[in-house]
């Protein structure tokens, strides 16, 4: 795929990291609009947001106020000199956006799990040179996103951007949706120069959480952040929350901390090289554990076979997914990860077994 760098944008605003774009969850009066961009403009922001069409759950719920609402975004561009963005979900969005001059579209996480409506957006912005983010799918499906990614590109588009947003789940968490950060991290390792954002208002869905979520988005060399901001956030007409007022959005970001990012070590950086050649070292006695263990598991899936018994037994791996847990808290290892990296071996040590008793 052929996607520029978002230095190369020619976006006609700096484009040093991290980039911002803040703005309201959704727009709802042409006052309210105009009022937060002024704000935001005055702590240098330069690419606005506002939700035009508000893909809901349920019907009865705020849904946007539609098309007179990029009449309000053109109104933005006019007086402050900002960029304007919004979301759109249909080809009819698309055209609508761009006819009234709004300069960054993005897909919503609901659109990019719905291949056949990223393939009409696709279609719809062949011949335009616009640039586009794609949110990630609802769900931690790495190649959905992909291929969203990938329609966009064989239509022509250039200017292609990933936005991360973090994942639903029916599981209780601190945050609105769970970050999963290696999801993101896999799709920037297939696609090593795409440009990538943070949405942190919808990983955290709480305000609180936003500072924690962006500066850990900036750690991961992400280019950016996406994160909205209401004047009254209190009385904001969807996700109120997670929206800040503008003032706090600057203090928000004067605490953040920018990292190097290198990548090679140089000859005076021995101590980190050191590090990561034990990083190594340790890696290879892992696999060489977790080799010894399943041939372990393939000699009692032989037992097992001999004895006419079932591979999975429920009160045996009960027993060790506890056990693990406790150990791990003794070590410091959270739940999360003990559970995870052990229903994973358990789940290798079934397979394993599984091809031993139907030879």
């Amino acid at each position: 795929m052929e996607i520029k760098e978002i230095k190369d944008w020619g976006l006609n605003i700096a484009c040093e990291r991290p980039i911002v774009i803040a703005g309201p969850c959704s727009a709802e009066t042409e006052a309210q609009v105009l009022i937060t961009a002024r704000d935001l403009k005055k702590q240098g922001i330069n690419i606005f947001r506002a939700g035009i069409w508000k893909p809901r759950t349920r019907p009865n719920s705020f849904e946007g106020v539609g098309t007179q609402g990029l009449q309000w975004l053109k109104k933005v561009k006019e007086e402050t000199g900002m960029l304007v963005s919004t979301e759109v979900a249909n080809e009819k969005h698309v055209f609508e956006a761009i006819k009234y001059g709004v300069d960054i579209l993005w897909i919503g996480a609901r659109t990019t799990a719905n291949p056949f409506a990223v393939q009409a957006i696709a279609e719809a912005l062949e011949g335009y040179d616009i640039p586009v983010f794609v949110k990630n799918p609802v769900n931690p499906d790495v190649e959905l996103w992909i291929g969203a990614i990938e329609r966009l590109s064989q239509t022509g588009v250039k200017r292609i951007g990933a936005i991360h947003r973090g994942f639903s789940t029916y599981e209780k968490h601190m945050y609105r949706n769970k970050p999963q950060w290696q999801i993101a991290i896999e799709l920037r390792r297939r696609i090593k120069n795409i440009p990538m954002i943070c949405d942190p208002s919808h990983i955290a869905g709480d305000k609180q959480y936003i500072q924690e979520i962006s500066q850990k988005s900036l750690d991961l060399n992400f280019d950016g952040l996406m994160i909205e901001s209401h004047i009254n956030p209190k009385d904001a007409w969807s996700d109120a929350k997670q929206q800040l007022e503008p003032h706090e959005l600057e203090l928000i970001l004067d605490k953040l901390v920018l990292r190097e990012m290198k990548t090679s070590i140089s000859d005076n950086n021995e101590l980190l090289g050191n590090l990561r050649e034990k990083i190594d070292e340790l890696d290879n006695n892992l696999f060489s554990i977790l080799d010894e263990r399943m041939q372990v598991a393939e000699q009692i899936g032989n037992y097992k076979n001999e004895n006419n018994l079932t591979i999975l037994q429920n009160g045996r791996w009960a027993d060790i997914l506890q056990r693990a847990i406790t150990k791990g808290e003794r070590m410091s290892l959270s739940k999360e990860f003990v559970e995870k990296l052990f229903k994973a071996i358990h789940q290798e040590s079934i397979n394993k077994q599984t091809v031993v008793m139907n030879k």
